[in-house]
């Protein structure tokens, strides 16, 4: 029996990863968060990674550990939270787990290291981050590859960098396009050209079990996206065929669209409120996002369903809620 503490586990790719944990009697699973898991309660421990004694009690008894807790939202506020939690966060989980004995981590990272506009990078690209979540993020891998280090022959250290991740019910930013098209409440900003990797939520919960199941021992650094990469274009046209109809034609240009986006910049600062607009939004929107999944194919790996399964699932989710309302 091995066991198996989520750190971070009532989020989005946590919630999944415990049910496809759950299907397996040789696994024990505990899900630890600052916020009670909806899906999981029971299993859920309320804890705070800016708080290493805590986690130290918490982890006790604990074979290997998943950090999914991050700060991730483009406007989180003050920036110094993104590198008391997504840095020193992980430096507290990596302190508890050495205190525990616990010597195997999986740490869900970000393709923004990269940065944007990059022609596909793969693990051995540069890094350039573009914003404080991407530099935040490389910072944390930093810190658990110097943990790694200082004792290669005991430790393991899985790190996956997942391009966007969408499913039914995220709050994400594919998620909340296909919402925004499925509405009819969505404007086309760009050429459209641009192309996009994407993962969905079935299949990288399935990426992270596979790791577990198959017992990875040493230093593992991957990108995430299931193939093949999509244009802005061909998403939509995906959309359209899961929905069966055609979809308005009509664009905005780039410059006028990141002009609004600074608009409600501006608004947001004065008024103290989020909107779904921003500079930085439609900014990634139209940027290109493209990233390179080759190492992650030499695994073996089989995702259980593909892109377009995927997008029709989560769009069907969006249909089926919008008839509850």
């Amino acid at each position: 029996m091995k066991n198996i503490a989520i750190i971070g586990g009532s989020g989005f790719i946590g919630t999944r990863l415990i049910e496809e944990l759950g299907k397996e009697t040789r696994y024990t699973v505990g899900n630890f968060d600052k916020q009670t898991s909806e899906k999981y309660p029971a299993l859920t421990t309320i804890l705070n990674v800016t708080n290493e004694s805590e986690i130290e009690k918490q982890l006790r008894r604990c074979d290997c550990v998943v950090l999914l807790a991050a700060e991730h939202r483009d406007d989180v506020s003050p920036v110094k939270l993104y590198y008391d939690v997504n840095v020193q966060g992980t430096k507290n989980v990596l302190g508890a787990m050495d205190k525990n004995g616990i010597n195997t981590i999986i740490f869900t990272s970000s393709v923004a290291v990269y940065g944007l506009n990059k022609p596909c990078p793969d693990e051995n690209s540069e890094i350039d981050p573009f914003n404080h979540y991407g530099k935040s993020k490389f910072e944390g891998e930093e810190a658990l590859r110097e943990w790694y280090n200082k004792d290669t022959a005991k430790r393991t250290l899985i790190i996956l960098r997942p391009t966007v991740v969408f499913g039914p019910n995220n709050k994400g930013n594919v998620y909340n396009l296909l919402k925004q098209i499925v509405n009819g409440n969505f404007l086309m900003i760009g050429k459209g050209e641009n192309k996009k990797s994407m993962s969905f939520i079935n299949n990288i919960a399935g990426f992270i079990k596979f790791v577990i199941d198959n017992n990875y021992s040493g230093y593992h650094l991957y990108n995430y996206a299931d193939k093949p990469d999509l244009t802005t274009n061909e998403l939509l046209k995906a959309v359209e065929e899961s929905l069966q109809k055609k979809l308005p034609s009509v664009r905005i240009p780039y410059p006028i669209g990141y002009a609004a986006g600074v608009a409600f910049d501006i608004m947001a600062k004065i008024t103290g409120k989020k909107f779904a607009i921003s500079s930085v939004r439609v900014k990634k929107f139209c940027s290109t996002t493209e990233f390179s999944s080759a190492k992650l194919l030499s695994t073996g790996y089989k995702p259980s369903l593909s892109l377009q399964e995927g997008i029709n699932i989560t769009v069907k989710s969006i249909v089926e809620a919008n008839k509850t309302h």
